[in-house]
Protein backbone atom coordinates (compact mmCIF):
# COMPACT_ATOMS: atom_id res chain seq x y z
CA UNK A 1 0.00 0.00 0.00
CA UNK A 2 1.68 3.10 -1.41
CA UNK A 3 0.53 6.08 1.07
CA UNK A 4 0.98 9.43 -1.07
CA UNK A 5 2.87 12.51 0.86
CA UNK A 6 -0.48 14.52 2.51
CA UNK A 7 -1.05 16.30 5.58
CA UNK A 8 -3.64 13.71 5.96
CA UNK A 9 -1.56 10.55 6.23
CA UNK A 10 0.64 12.58 9.01
CA UNK A 11 -2.35 13.01 11.07
CA UNK A 12 -4.16 9.70 10.20
CA UNK A 13 -0.72 7.98 11.11
CA UNK A 14 -0.42 9.86 14.06
CA UNK A 15 -4.15 8.96 14.95
CA UNK A 16 -3.53 5.39 14.30
CA UNK A 17 -0.58 5.14 16.24
CA UNK A 18 -2.37 6.98 19.71
CA UNK A 19 -5.25 4.63 19.13
CA UNK A 20 -3.62 1.22 19.23
CA UNK A 21 0.18 1.03 18.91
CA UNK A 22 1.70 0.28 22.85
CA UNK A 23 5.01 1.66 22.41
CA UNK A 24 8.34 0.64 24.45
CA UNK A 25 10.49 2.05 27.18
CA UNK A 26 7.04 4.80 27.56
CA UNK A 27 4.44 6.07 30.10
CA UNK A 28 2.10 6.11 26.77
CA UNK A 29 -0.22 9.00 27.86
CA UNK A 30 1.71 11.96 26.74
CA UNK A 31 3.59 10.49 23.37
CA UNK A 32 3.49 12.37 20.10
CA UNK A 33 5.73 10.43 18.08
CA UNK A 34 7.62 11.80 15.36
CA UNK A 35 5.62 10.20 12.25
CA UNK A 36 8.22 8.80 9.17
CA UNK A 37 7.00 8.08 6.18
CA UNK A 38 9.84 7.09 3.83
CA UNK A 39 13.65 7.22 3.76
CA UNK A 40 16.61 6.99 1.61
CA UNK A 41 20.65 6.62 2.23
CA UNK A 42 21.50 8.95 4.92
CA UNK A 43 17.10 10.76 4.85
CA UNK A 44 13.87 9.78 5.91
CA UNK A 45 10.89 12.23 5.56
CA UNK A 46 6.86 12.66 6.65
CA UNK A 47 3.80 12.41 4.72
CA UNK A 48 4.13 16.08 4.36
CA UNK A 49 7.74 15.97 2.96
CA UNK A 50 9.45 17.01 5.63
CA UNK A 51 13.11 16.10 5.51
CA UNK A 52 15.28 14.93 7.78
CA UNK A 53 18.94 13.71 7.93
CA UNK A 54 18.90 11.00 10.33
CA UNK A 55 21.86 10.97 12.41
CA UNK A 56 20.54 8.36 14.87
CA UNK A 57 20.46 5.72 12.13
CA UNK A 58 16.95 5.08 13.89
CA UNK A 59 18.11 2.90 16.81
CA UNK A 60 21.74 2.71 15.51
CA UNK A 61 21.51 0.22 13.29
CA UNK A 62 20.71 1.28 9.54
CA UNK A 63 24.39 0.97 9.21
CA UNK A 64 23.99 1.17 5.25
CA UNK A 65 21.43 3.51 5.36
CA UNK A 66 17.69 3.54 4.43
CA UNK A 67 16.07 1.78 1.43
CA UNK A 68 19.62 0.58 -0.04
CA UNK A 69 18.20 -1.20 -3.49
CA UNK A 70 20.57 -4.16 -2.79
CA UNK A 71 18.99 -5.14 0.10
CA UNK A 72 15.29 -4.40 -1.27
CA UNK A 73 15.99 -6.23 -4.03
CA UNK A 74 17.42 -9.36 -2.36
CA UNK A 75 14.44 -9.44 0.00
CA UNK A 76 12.27 -9.23 -2.99
CA UNK A 77 14.04 -12.03 -4.97
CA UNK A 78 13.16 -14.22 -1.85
CA UNK A 79 10.24 -12.99 -1.54
CA UNK A 80 9.19 -14.07 -5.34
CA UNK A 81 10.64 -17.62 -3.96
CA UNK A 82 9.93 -18.27 -0.73
CA UNK A 83 8.46 -16.60 2.06
CA UNK A 84 8.96 -18.75 4.89
CA UNK A 85 10.33 -22.33 6.30
CA UNK A 86 10.61 -23.89 9.51
CA UNK A 87 14.12 -23.57 10.90
CA UNK A 88 14.61 -27.07 10.80
CA UNK A 89 14.70 -27.40 7.39
CA UNK A 90 17.81 -26.62 5.26
CA UNK A 91 17.73 -23.44 3.35
CA UNK A 92 20.15 -21.93 0.86
CA UNK A 93 19.67 -18.93 1.67
CA UNK A 94 19.85 -18.82 4.99
CA UNK A 95 23.66 -20.72 4.66
CA UNK A 96 24.86 -17.94 2.30
CA UNK A 97 23.23 -15.52 5.08
CA UNK A 98 25.97 -17.79 7.80
CA UNK A 99 28.62 -18.78 5.24
CA UNK A 100 29.51 -14.56 5.02
CA UNK A 101 28.96 -14.27 8.60
CA UNK A 102 31.03 -16.67 9.92
CA UNK A 103 33.74 -15.30 7.01
CA UNK A 104 34.16 -12.36 8.84
CA UNK A 105 34.77 -13.81 11.74
CA UNK A 106 37.94 -15.27 13.16
CA UNK A 107 39.08 -18.44 12.53
CA UNK A 108 38.16 -21.65 14.23
CA UNK A 109 34.40 -19.73 14.06
CA UNK A 110 32.20 -22.05 11.68
CA UNK A 111 28.54 -22.09 12.84
CA UNK A 112 26.23 -19.40 12.89
CA UNK A 113 22.69 -19.84 15.74
CA UNK A 114 20.28 -17.49 13.97
CA UNK A 115 17.92 -15.12 16.17
CA UNK A 116 15.37 -12.80 16.04
CA UNK A 117 17.33 -9.95 17.26
CA UNK A 118 20.50 -8.63 19.61
CA UNK A 119 18.31 -9.56 23.06
CA UNK A 120 17.62 -13.14 22.05
CA UNK A 121 21.16 -13.70 20.85
CA UNK A 122 22.35 -12.49 23.65
CA UNK A 123 20.05 -14.76 25.32
CA UNK A 124 21.40 -17.52 23.75
CA UNK A 125 25.05 -16.70 24.55
CA UNK A 126 24.44 -16.81 27.86
CA UNK A 127 22.60 -20.47 27.48
CA UNK A 128 25.62 -22.01 25.20
CA UNK A 129 28.40 -20.79 28.10
CA UNK A 130 26.51 -21.94 31.12
CA UNK A 131 25.82 -25.27 28.94
CA UNK A 132 29.43 -25.26 28.08
CA UNK A 133 30.92 -24.64 31.50
CA UNK A 134 28.40 -26.06 33.43
CA UNK A 135 28.36 -22.86 35.95
CA UNK A 136 25.92 -20.22 36.53
CA UNK A 137 26.53 -16.69 36.86
CA UNK A 138 27.03 -14.21 34.54
CA UNK A 139 29.45 -10.91 35.15
CA UNK A 140 28.05 -8.08 32.94
CA UNK A 141 28.96 -4.09 33.36
CA UNK A 142 26.38 -1.43 35.11
CA UNK A 143 26.88 0.98 32.18
CA UNK A 144 25.26 -1.81 29.58
CA UNK A 145 22.41 -3.00 27.54
CA UNK A 146 22.13 -5.99 26.35
CA UNK A 147 18.68 -6.30 25.15
CA UNK A 148 15.05 -6.43 26.94
CA UNK A 149 14.76 -11.01 27.32
CA UNK A 150 14.61 -12.80 30.70
CA UNK A 151 18.49 -13.23 30.62
CA UNK A 152 19.58 -10.37 28.56
CA UNK A 153 17.74 -7.41 30.51
CA UNK A 154 19.18 -8.61 33.78
CA UNK A 155 22.63 -8.82 32.32
CA UNK A 156 21.87 -4.94 31.10
CA UNK A 157 23.21 -2.66 34.17
CA UNK A 158 21.33 0.29 33.80
CA UNK A 159 18.12 1.17 35.07
CA UNK A 160 15.84 -0.89 32.86
CA UNK A 161 17.02 -4.08 34.61
CA UNK A 162 15.96 -2.84 37.67
CA UNK A 163 12.13 -3.49 37.16
CA UNK A 164 12.49 -6.76 35.41
CA UNK A 165 15.02 -8.58 37.54
CA UNK A 166 13.81 -12.40 37.53
CA UNK A 167 16.59 -14.07 35.95
CA UNK A 168 18.98 -15.66 38.46
CA UNK A 169 22.64 -15.62 38.45
CA UNK A 170 23.95 -12.10 37.00
CA UNK A 171 26.56 -10.27 38.72
CA UNK A 172 27.77 -6.80 37.89
CA UNK A 173 30.69 -4.84 37.85
CA UNK A 174 32.17 -1.60 36.74
CA UNK A 175 33.97 -1.48 33.60
CA UNK A 176 36.00 1.53 32.56
CA UNK A 177 35.12 5.04 31.92
CA UNK A 178 37.97 7.49 32.16
CA UNK A 179 35.54 10.64 32.31
CA UNK A 180 33.71 9.61 35.21
CA UNK A 181 36.35 6.80 36.60
CA UNK A 182 35.05 4.54 39.41
CA UNK A 183 39.04 4.00 40.26
CA UNK A 184 40.42 7.66 40.75
CA UNK A 185 42.51 7.04 37.90
CA UNK A 186 44.06 10.27 35.54
CA UNK A 187 45.10 8.20 32.86
CA UNK A 188 43.56 5.51 30.23
CA UNK A 189 46.65 3.40 31.21
CA UNK A 190 45.45 3.78 34.82
CA UNK A 191 41.46 3.36 34.28
CA UNK A 192 42.44 -0.30 32.26
CA UNK A 193 44.70 -1.25 35.16
CA UNK A 194 42.57 -0.29 37.89
CA UNK A 195 39.40 -1.36 36.21
CA UNK A 196 40.77 -4.91 35.71
CA UNK A 197 41.70 -5.02 39.26
CA UNK A 198 38.67 -4.65 40.50
CA UNK A 199 36.95 -7.16 37.69
CA UNK A 200 39.29 -9.95 39.30
CA UNK A 201 38.05 -9.27 42.67
CA UNK A 202 34.88 -9.35 41.57
CA UNK A 203 35.78 -12.81 40.11
CA UNK A 204 37.68 -14.02 43.27
CA UNK A 205 34.51 -12.59 45.23
CA UNK A 206 32.31 -14.76 43.77
CA UNK A 207 34.37 -17.77 42.72
CA UNK A 208 35.62 -18.52 39.80
CA UNK A 209 34.33 -22.11 39.70
CA UNK A 210 30.70 -20.65 39.86
CA UNK A 211 31.07 -18.41 36.92
CA UNK A 212 30.43 -19.26 33.32
CA UNK A 213 30.81 -16.10 31.52
CA UNK A 214 32.08 -12.15 31.06
CA UNK A 215 29.46 -10.68 28.87
CA UNK A 216 30.45 -6.86 27.45
CA UNK A 217 29.71 -5.09 24.32
CA UNK A 218 32.83 -4.01 22.80
CA UNK A 219 32.22 -1.02 22.93
CA UNK A 220 29.25 0.00 25.31
CA UNK A 221 26.65 1.57 22.76
CA UNK A 222 23.73 3.24 24.73
CA UNK A 223 25.61 3.60 28.23
CA UNK A 224 27.82 6.48 26.47
CA UNK A 225 30.19 5.15 23.25
CA UNK A 226 32.59 4.37 26.03
CA UNK A 227 35.76 3.24 23.72
CA UNK A 228 37.36 0.60 25.96
CA UNK A 229 41.35 2.15 27.12
CA UNK A 230 44.28 0.76 25.78
CA UNK A 231 44.82 -3.25 27.31
CA UNK A 232 41.07 -3.10 28.70
CA UNK A 233 39.80 -5.97 26.70
CA UNK A 234 43.22 -8.09 26.49
CA UNK A 235 43.38 -7.58 30.02
CA UNK A 236 39.60 -9.27 30.41
CA UNK A 237 40.44 -11.95 28.07
CA UNK A 238 43.77 -12.67 29.77
CA UNK A 239 41.51 -13.34 33.34
CA UNK A 240 38.68 -15.24 31.75
CA UNK A 241 41.83 -17.71 30.50
CA UNK A 242 43.52 -17.42 33.52
CA UNK A 243 40.30 -18.69 35.64
CA UNK A 244 38.37 -20.86 33.11
CA UNK A 245 35.29 -18.27 32.41
CA UNK A 246 34.30 -17.75 28.80
CA UNK A 247 34.21 -14.06 27.11
CA UNK A 248 31.19 -13.26 25.15
CA UNK A 249 31.56 -10.15 23.45
CA UNK A 250 27.76 -8.15 22.35
CA UNK A 251 28.47 -7.04 18.61
CA UNK A 252 24.93 -5.89 18.40
CA UNK A 253 25.39 -2.32 18.14
CA UNK A 254 29.11 -2.13 17.48
CA UNK A 255 29.51 -5.06 14.78
CA UNK A 256 29.03 -4.50 11.19
CA UNK A 257 30.78 -1.17 10.20
CA UNK A 258 29.97 1.41 13.20
CA UNK A 259 33.39 1.25 14.55
CA UNK A 260 34.77 1.23 11.17
CA UNK A 261 35.87 -2.47 11.00
CA UNK A 262 33.59 -5.09 10.60
CA UNK A 263 33.91 -6.07 14.44
CA UNK A 264 34.53 -3.43 17.31
CA UNK A 265 36.54 -6.08 18.89
CA UNK A 266 38.96 -6.22 16.16
CA UNK A 267 40.67 -3.20 17.10
CA UNK A 268 41.59 -4.07 20.64
CA UNK A 269 43.86 -7.13 20.36
CA UNK A 270 41.40 -10.15 21.99
CA UNK A 271 39.79 -12.78 20.22
CA UNK A 272 35.96 -13.57 21.95
CA UNK A 273 34.35 -17.71 23.09
CA UNK A 274 30.92 -16.45 21.58
CA UNK A 275 30.27 -13.24 19.22
CA UNK A 276 26.60 -11.88 19.28
CA UNK A 277 25.41 -9.59 17.16
CA UNK A 278 22.02 -8.04 15.07
CA UNK A 279 21.37 -4.47 14.37
CA UNK A 280 23.91 -3.18 11.33
CA UNK A 281 24.29 -6.97 10.33
CA UNK A 282 21.11 -6.21 7.70
CA UNK A 283 20.61 -2.53 8.95
CA UNK A 284 17.35 -3.96 10.58
CA UNK A 285 15.51 -4.32 7.37
CA UNK A 286 14.05 -7.39 8.77
CA UNK A 287 14.62 -8.87 12.23
CA UNK A 288 17.48 -11.11 12.83
CA UNK A 289 20.64 -11.44 15.03
CA UNK A 290 22.46 -13.93 16.19
CA UNK A 291 25.18 -16.36 18.02
CA UNK A 292 28.81 -16.69 16.11
CA UNK A 293 30.17 -20.16 17.95
CA UNK A 294 33.60 -21.68 18.14
CA UNK A 295 34.16 -24.75 16.68
CA UNK A 296 34.73 -26.41 20.27
CA UNK A 297 31.17 -25.10 22.07
CA UNK A 298 29.44 -26.30 18.48
CA UNK A 299 31.10 -29.91 18.72
CA UNK A 300 29.15 -29.61 22.57
CA UNK A 301 26.02 -30.23 20.45
CA UNK A 302 26.92 -33.32 18.38
CA UNK A 303 25.37 -35.41 20.44
CA UNK A 304 23.39 -33.64 22.75
CA UNK A 305 20.49 -31.63 22.06
CA UNK A 306 20.95 -27.82 22.15
CA UNK A 307 18.00 -26.70 23.99
CA UNK A 308 16.78 -23.54 21.88
CA UNK A 309 15.24 -22.33 18.81
CA UNK A 310 12.97 -19.67 17.82
CA UNK A 311 10.00 -20.01 15.19
CA UNK A 312 11.76 -17.48 12.90
CA UNK A 313 15.41 -18.32 13.35
CA UNK A 314 16.94 -18.03 9.50
CA UNK A 315 14.14 -16.83 8.89
CA UNK A 316 14.43 -16.79 4.59
CA UNK A 317 13.25 -12.78 4.12
CA UNK A 318 16.31 -11.68 7.28
CA UNK A 319 18.47 -14.17 5.22
CA UNK A 320 18.45 -12.92 2.08
CA UNK A 321 18.27 -9.13 4.06
CA UNK A 322 21.89 -10.25 5.42
CA UNK A 323 23.29 -11.62 1.98
CA UNK A 324 22.50 -8.44 0.10
CA UNK A 325 23.79 -5.90 3.50
CA UNK A 326 27.22 -7.78 3.55
CA UNK A 327 27.54 -8.09 0.17
CA UNK A 328 26.78 -4.54 -0.60
CA UNK A 329 28.94 -3.43 2.47
CA UNK A 330 31.87 -5.49 0.81
CA UNK A 331 31.23 -4.42 -3.13
CA UNK A 332 30.97 -0.64 -2.31
CA UNK A 333 33.54 0.18 0.77
CA UNK A 334 31.18 0.72 3.46
CA UNK A 335 33.08 -0.28 6.46
CA UNK A 336 36.09 1.89 4.83
CA UNK A 337 33.89 4.77 4.48
CA UNK A 338 32.89 4.69 8.02
CA UNK A 339 36.20 4.59 8.94
CA UNK A 340 37.17 7.63 6.68
CA UNK A 341 34.69 9.51 8.02
CA UNK A 342 34.84 9.40 11.74
CA UNK A 343 38.47 9.55 11.22
CA UNK A 344 38.66 12.78 8.82
CA UNK A 345 35.24 14.32 9.44
CA UNK A 346 33.33 13.19 12.78
CA UNK A 347 35.92 13.25 15.03
CA UNK A 348 37.54 16.77 14.20
CA UNK A 349 34.27 18.23 13.23
CA UNK A 350 32.97 17.06 17.05
CA UNK A 351 36.50 18.32 18.48
CA UNK A 352 36.46 21.95 17.22
CA UNK A 353 32.99 22.08 18.49
CA UNK A 354 34.05 21.03 22.16
CA UNK A 355 36.52 24.08 21.78
CA UNK A 356 33.97 26.20 21.37
CA UNK A 357 31.09 25.03 23.56
CA UNK A 358 31.52 24.41 27.19
CA UNK A 359 28.83 22.68 27.48
CA UNK A 360 30.21 19.69 25.70
CA UNK A 361 32.05 17.74 28.72
CA UNK A 362 34.21 15.22 26.01
CA UNK A 363 33.92 13.91 22.89
CA UNK A 364 34.40 10.23 21.92
CA UNK A 365 34.68 7.42 19.51
CA UNK A 366 35.45 5.97 16.33
CA UNK A 367 33.73 5.81 13.01
CA UNK A 368 30.51 6.20 12.54
CA UNK A 369 29.82 5.72 16.61
CA UNK A 370 30.33 8.94 18.77
CA UNK A 371 29.31 10.85 22.14
CA UNK A 372 29.26 14.22 23.05
CA UNK A 373 28.98 13.96 26.89
CA UNK A 374 27.57 17.74 27.80
CA UNK A 375 27.84 19.24 31.12
CA UNK A 376 26.46 21.89 33.31
CA UNK A 377 29.94 22.79 34.45
CA UNK A 378 32.71 21.37 33.24
CA UNK A 379 35.44 21.70 36.14
CA UNK A 380 32.79 19.54 38.20
CA UNK A 381 30.95 17.21 35.47
CA UNK A 382 28.02 17.86 36.71
CA UNK A 383 25.25 15.95 33.40
CA UNK A 384 23.47 18.66 31.94
CA UNK A 385 19.99 18.44 33.32
CA UNK A 386 17.22 16.25 31.32
CA UNK A 387 15.03 19.69 30.51
CA UNK A 388 18.20 20.80 28.73
CA UNK A 389 18.90 17.74 26.70
CA UNK A 390 15.11 18.05 26.06
CA UNK A 391 15.60 21.26 24.52
CA UNK A 392 18.38 20.27 22.72
CA UNK A 393 16.66 17.45 21.01
CA UNK A 394 13.59 19.37 20.05
CA UNK A 395 15.88 22.15 18.73
CA UNK A 396 17.79 19.93 16.23
CA UNK A 397 14.46 18.33 15.19
CA UNK A 398 13.44 21.52 13.85
CA UNK A 399 16.07 21.80 12.04
CA UNK A 400 15.47 18.70 10.27
CA UNK A 401 18.25 16.55 11.92
CA UNK A 402 17.38 13.20 13.91
CA UNK A 403 19.41 12.91 17.07
CA UNK A 404 20.07 10.03 19.38
CA UNK A 405 20.01 11.92 22.68
CA UNK A 406 20.97 9.89 26.05
CA UNK A 407 20.58 10.71 29.60
CA UNK A 408 23.19 13.80 29.13
CA UNK A 409 24.75 12.65 25.71
CA UNK A 410 24.27 13.29 22.06
CA UNK A 411 25.30 10.17 20.13
CA UNK A 412 26.10 11.28 16.42
CA UNK A 413 25.62 7.77 14.95
CA UNK A 414 24.59 8.30 11.44
CA UNK A 415 24.88 5.08 9.00
CA UNK A 416 27.94 4.32 7.82
CA UNK A 417 27.05 5.47 3.85
CA UNK A 418 27.37 9.28 5.68
CA UNK A 419 28.72 11.54 3.03
CA UNK A 420 31.65 14.45 4.70
CA UNK A 421 28.91 16.94 3.28
CA UNK A 422 26.32 15.38 5.63
CA UNK A 423 28.69 15.18 8.47
CA UNK A 424 29.03 19.00 8.01
CA UNK A 425 25.24 19.63 7.61
CA UNK A 426 24.50 18.05 11.12
CA UNK A 427 27.39 19.88 12.65
CA UNK A 428 26.18 22.91 11.80
CA UNK A 429 22.99 22.03 13.56
CA UNK A 430 24.59 21.02 16.46
CA UNK A 431 26.83 24.03 16.59
CA UNK A 432 22.97 26.04 16.53
CA UNK A 433 21.65 24.81 19.05
CA UNK A 434 24.65 24.31 21.86
CA UNK A 435 24.98 27.99 21.23
CA UNK A 436 21.21 28.60 21.91
CA UNK A 437 21.32 27.02 24.76
CA UNK A 438 24.44 28.88 25.72
CA UNK A 439 22.89 32.18 25.30
CA UNK A 440 19.76 31.01 27.17
CA UNK A 441 17.75 30.97 23.79
CA UNK A 442 17.01 27.35 23.55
Amino acid sequence: MALQLTSDNNQTALDLDRSHVFHSWSAQGALKPLVLAGGLGTRVWDFEGTEYLDFSSQLVNVNIGHQHPAVIAAIKAQADQLTTIAPSTANLTRGEAAKRVTGLAPDGFHKVFFTNGGADANENAIRMARLHTGREKILSTYRSYHGNTGAAIVATGDWRRMPNEFARGHVHFFGPYLYRTEFWATTPEQEAERALRHLERVIQGEGPASIAAILLESVPGTAGILVPPPGYLAGVRALCDRYGILLILDEVMAGFGRTGRWFAFEGYDVVPDLITFAKGVNSGYVPAGGVIIPDAIAADFDETVFPGGLTYSGHPLAMASIVGALDAMQDEGIIDNAARIGREAIGPALAALADKHDVIGEVRGEGVFWAMELVADRDTREPLPAAAMGRLKSGLVSRGVLPFVQDNRIHVVPPCTVTTDEVAEAVVAYDAVLTELMEGTA
